[in-house]
């Protein structure tokens, strides 16, 4: 069943979004190393020759699946802004719903960029550039909303913040924890309350 309805859907997709389909299917899976070009080709229905009519190289192709799973990240972002446009805690605690509601998937399949990140030790790689640009970018941008909370120290809260999400997300893909949701938006919740400022006494 699963199987014709991703035919149904896959289908009408043009060439190159089929092939990034199903390279987001098979990276996911099986790891970026493991899956060849041909392997690819096939689940897109497509020939390794228009593949590289895409992409020149399997590389580019693994950097433009990533480039796109970056977006989805920076989409929450902008999702918790558009949902509370004037409460920055608000932003905070809506990626870490965010993060929190995808641990089910990731204890599955793991997060995209951590086994990316193992499988691509040369920091020179271009997806590898990008991962950590991504990475550095959503810590400057939780800083800034725990800047305009008004929270003491907003870089360390970023810091405590982003270590919390990236914890939740390690001990979901080793399944070292079960259920991390809640505990997750508790230490979230936590770190913004103690880092906000002492309200004067009356």
């Amino acid at each position: 069943m699963e199987r014709a309805s991703r035919q149904s859907r896959v289908a009408k997709l043009p060439p190159r979004e089929r092939i990034l389909d199903a390279a987001e299917e098979l990276f996911s899976r099986e790891g970026i190393k493991a899956v060849g070009v041909q392997a690819i080709a096939s689940r897109a229905e497509t020939t390794k020759m228009a593949l590289y009519r895409h992409f020149a190289t399997k590389d580019a192709l693994v950097e433009e699946w990533l480039r796109i799973v970056a977006a989805d990240y920076a989409a929450a972002f902008d999702q918790a802004e558009a949902s509370h446009p004037d409460d920055p805690r608000a932003q905070i605690l809506g990626i870490a719903r965010f993060i929190a509601d995808g641990l089910p998937e990731i204890s599955h399949r793991g997060c995209p960029f951590i086994n990316s990140i193992a499988e691509l030790p040369d920091r020179t790689h271009p997806a590898r550039k990008l991962i950590e640009a991504h990475k550095a970018g959503q810590v400057r941008r939780i800083a800034d909303l725990c800047a305009r909370a008004g929270l003491a120290d907003p870089d360390e809260a970023a810091t405590e913040i982003t270590f919390a999400l990236e914890r939740a997300q390690v001990s979901a893909q080793n399944r070292s924890i079960e259920h991390g949701a809640e505990p997750l938006m508790r230490i979230v919740e936590a770190v913004l309350d103690r880092h906000s400022p002492l309200k004067a006494a009356p």
